[in-house]
């Protein structure tokens, strides 16, 4: 008799899980796709203000539904030098503020409408054609899911209650003593640390403590140690990364651990409390009990593990908030600097960012305006090296490096960008995903033609040969042209100017007619017999090269102003 029922435990207990677990993410980046725009302003709006920070990293975390991506795009932040540690230290204790909203969407007394929910949002998800209405269905949905999927849970529970032997293997974890409080708070940490999702330990506690299985007290404690279960999550982000990555995420650990040894020490002290407050909030006691189907229940505890987690994490933010600089002095000694720049990718791109789209594609358009910015340099590069009686050679290995460095830039972008677009996008940003490609491409082989022409001048110059005097002239006024029309490009890619191609058209047509008096010139002079054909070949070659690369600058204004 007993084979079954736990079967039928095990698959309700899974299937619920899962379920859960699938609207979670969903609510997630719905939530995510609907409020990109704003999650950006956010992040750029955090500052050194400790309590800035922190109220960023609580709006940002009750955005996308998780501490654990919030402390990970935290982590991937400071290893790109992008944050500094006293702003992430800020933003990760808000998002354990923030993580806590999961606890008091799930005290809604919503649970039998999570079905409704969940088939009324998948039709509008379904049906729906515009971009803003499929995602705020997708986060109506994920929260259905979340809904039914705890229900599941529960009702899996509820057959504990049949199965004597496993609801005493329960029973012998009780937060009746301190160690017995310690022993909750670790089986927590080991449940968060497996299922990598606090919210969905939070949702087993719940299911449990709502069925009787286990008791409020015990369920507090287990939320406890959730908390320290969840920091696992941007400690295993941080391996590998940079030093000040890793600071943040060692902060995160001892935060955490260090706000449940104070809490537990007060432990009983606490549960009184939070039993005070409950009722204020949902008009009944925490420990009422009332019996349905033959099993007691507690009708307010989920409000109650709610509170319990919420009173938490504030009470510990408050406590440490004025120790941020005492925190960053203690993480330096404690993972000291290297004596080198640390750099181990070409670009500052971190595939943590993946789980947070928008924020991923503002971070890879950093990098395209960074190959913009090389190919600028480039371009300064060359007009100094064809003036030069004798080339220094340093530059022109610096212009050689700086194009292979852009190739990888390109390479590395394409990787990201490409695993971007193969998750769940808005329209909006796969457009601009596919737009940072094109660019990337386009500035790429800027740098290809800047480097043919230092080729062209250095192999004249090993055949004991270089450009006339009048030649050189043209080349740097038509470098100084080419050079002003990629300033004006670079300048719309920064500030997002979809108004650039009405812009540039005189730049660019005043590079485009100087290049073809230039070749009319270049003709005339060549009746006069006084060119060597080798100097001939290289000049005419320069030209094409600097039309090429007005070719590409015309295909990236044409792209940043949204043309096809």
């Amino acid at each position: 008799m007993e084979f079954p029922v736990l079967v039928e435990l095990i698959c309700g207990l899974i299937g619920g899980l899962g379920i859960f677990l699938l609207g979670m993410k969903n609510m997630s980046e719905g939530m995510q796709a609907v409020a990109g725009s704003s999650l950006r302003r956010m992040i750029a709006a955090v500052t050194k203000n400790r309590i800035l920070a922190t109220l960023v990293g609580v709006v940002v975390t009750c955005l996308v539904q998780s501490s654990s991506i919030t402390t990970v795009m935290v982590v991937g932040f400071v290893n790109s030098g992008v944050m500094e540690l006293s702003q992430a230290i800020g933003v990760i204790m808000g998002a354990n503020i923030g993580t806590t909203i999961t606890g008091w969407i799930l005290a809604l007394k919503i649970g039998k409408y999570g079905l409704p929910l969940l088939g009324g949002s998948a039709f509008v998800y379904l049906f729906s054609r515009g971009d803003r209405w499929r995602y705020w269905a997708m986060s109506i949905m994920g929260i259905g899911m979340v809904f039914f999927g705890l229900e599941l849970m529960k009702d899996a529970c509820s057959i504990i209650k049949q199965l004597p032997d496993f609801e005493a293997w329960f029973h012998a974890f009780n937060a009746d003593s301190y160690v017995g409080v310690l022993k909750c708070a670790m089986v927590g940490c080991i449940m968060t640390t497996l299922v990598q999702s606090s919210s969905a330990t939070l949702g087993i506690t719940i299911s449990l403590a709502s069925q009787g299985v286990i008791t409020y007290e015990t369920a507090a404690a287990l939320v406890l140690g959730e908390n320290i279960g969840t920091t696992i999550t941007a400690f295993l982000a941080s391996l590998g990364a940079t030093t000040n990555a890793r600071r943040a995420a060692y902060f995160h650990v001892i935060f955490n651990m260090m706000g449940v040894l104070w809490i537990t020490s007060i432990f009983w002290w606490y549960i009184d409390f939070i039993q005070r407050v409950v009722p204020m909030v949902t008009g009944g006691s925490v420990t009422e009990t009332v019996t349905v189907d033959g099993v007691v229940t507690y009708p307010n505890i989920t409000a109650g593990i709610a509170a319990t987690h919420s009173v938490f994490n504030i009470a510990n933010t408050v406590l440490f908030l004025a120790f941020v600089p005492l925190f960053v002095r203690f993480l330096n000694w404690l993972v000291p600097s290297k004596g080198y720049k640390e750099k181990p990718r070409l670009t500052d791109l971190d595939i943590r960012m993946l789980d947070t789209p928008m924020l991923a594609i503002e971070q890879s358009g950093r990098e395209v305006e960074r190959m913009a910015d090389g190919c600028s340099k480039m371009l300064a590069w060359l007009a100094e090296l064809i003036q030069q009686d004798s080339p220094d050679r340093v530059m022109g290995d610096r212009l050689k490096k700086r194009e292979q460095v852009l190739d990888s830039i390109q390479d590395e972008i394409a990787v990201y960008v490409t695993n971007l677009l193969s998750g769940n996008l808005p329209h909006s940003a796969a457009d601009e995903a596919r737009r940072q490609l094109r660019m990337a491409d386009e500035y790429e082989s800027i740098s290809d033609y800047l480097t043919n022409l230092d080729k062209f001048d250095r192999k004249l110059r090993r055949d004991g040969l270089r450009f006339t005097e009048s030649q050189r002239l043209d080349l740097v006024e038509l470098n100084h042209h080419v050079s002003e029309y990629m300033q004006a490009v670079n300048e719309a890619l920064h500030k997002g100017d979809a108004n650039v191609v009405t812009k540039t058209d005189p730049a660019s047509k005043r590079v485009k007619t100087q290049i073809k008096l230039l070749r009319r010139k270049h003709l005339d002079e060549l009746s006069g017999g006084e060119i060597a054909p080798l100097v001939s070949v290289a000049y005419l070659a320069s030209l094409n090269a600097f039309a090429r690369v007005r070719d590409h600058l015309q295909n990236i204004a044409e792209s940043i102003s949204g043309e096809k």
